[in-house]
């Protein structure tokens, strides 16, 4: 683990949750997010529950597996760790894996947040996140939070999607009508100039994993 920087995203994750926490429109009394979403990818986090295993406890993982001939073994190898590590685990649009390793919730991408509602009605005791991007409404009903990306200059499939840069993303959380987490370029060099921006915490996939992995 590279304790540096792994204390640094912990640190600056908390900030902004408490923050966030402040404000009335934040999040509802009922509801606690985690500060810091670790954000899976088939091809550059094959095995993620190392990661995960590693994480502090009240931070979460996102389990994208689409793709992933062994989905369901990843999920239940997840479900362990997390649970041992009082880490919550969700799961990307497969309602029905969730539901099979008993996950704490679902993320939704962009083009399937109508799901929301119904998803709210079927497991109120679900974690409900969803997908935004650069140009995208951050109105989102039935939501827990939104996963605004990306903030700075990231990797995979946003490599090429220009950053919306600090003040952009500011103004974006701002008039958001639920809480916003970073994504996207975000790793302990620059998550402090996230602070005072109204994000509610981080989100990443491979600064995370590099930070926390051994």
């Amino acid at each position: 683990m590279n304790r540096s920087d792994a204390e640094t995203l912990w640190e600056v994750a908390r900030v902004l949750a408490r923050d966030a926490a402040k404000v009335s429109r934040a999040v509802a009394p009922s509801v606690t997010l985690p500060p810091l979403l670790f954000f899976t990818d088939p091809a550059r986090t094959p095995r993620p529950w190392e990661t995960a295993a590693r994480l502090p406890g009240g931070a979460a993982v996102v389990f994208r597996h689409f793709g992933r001939a062994d989905a369901r073994e990843a999920a239940l190898r997840l479900r362990e760790v997390t649970s041992a590590r009082d880490v919550r685990l969700l799961i990307g649009l497969d309602a029905e894996l969730a539901e099979t390793v008993g996950a704490d919730g679902l993320h939704l991408p962009e083009g399937a947040l109508e799901r929301a509602q119904g998803l709210a009605k079927d497991h109120p005791d679900w974690l409900i996140t969803g997908a935004a991007h650069a140009g995208s409404a951050l109105d989102a009903p039935f939501l827990h939070a939104r996963v605004l990306s990306p903030v700075f200059v990231a990797g995979g499939t946003s490599s090429t999607t220009p950053p919306l840069g600090l003040k952009a993303f500011g103004a974006r959380a701002a008039t958001a009508s639920c809480p916003v987490y970073a994504l996207g370029g975000v790793d302990a060099k620059n998550a402090r100039s996230l602070i005072g921006s109204g994000a509610c915490g981080l989100a990443g996939v491979s600064a995370i994993q590099s930070a926390f992995d051994a």
